[in-house]
């Protein structure tokens, strides 16, 4: 593997579990006022369209991290969205412990 390659998996994998640390303090926490719906709806936005770009010429490095952003960053959207009593039951389903 070339430098380039390397550069550019290390990037996608940075880039993918970025949204990780913030969905799983949503899920410890239920805390999301501070999150911003706008940045999120665009965010969600930008990875849909990035994995439908990626669909249509075939590229599956393209599919496969922006689809995986594309439902971290929903889920965080989505939290965001739900009422308060909602969100407590899908974090109480996703980690008992909290």
């Amino acid at each position: 593997m070339d430098l380039i390659a390397v550069i550019g998996t290390l990037a996608a994998c940075a880039s993918t579990i970025s949204f990780t640390p913030q969905a799983w303090k949503i899920i410890k926490s239920r805390e999301t006022k501070d999150i911003s719906s706008g940045m999120y709806i665009l965010t969600v936005t930008g990875f849909a369209l990035w994995t439908a770009y990626g669909i249509l010429t075939s590229q599956w490095p393209l599919i496969a991290t922006n689809a995986i952003c594309l439902i971290l960053s929903a889920f965080i959207l989505t939290m965001k969205l739900l009422p308060h009593a909602t969100k407590n039951r899908v974090a109480d389903a996703i980690d008992p412990s909290a």
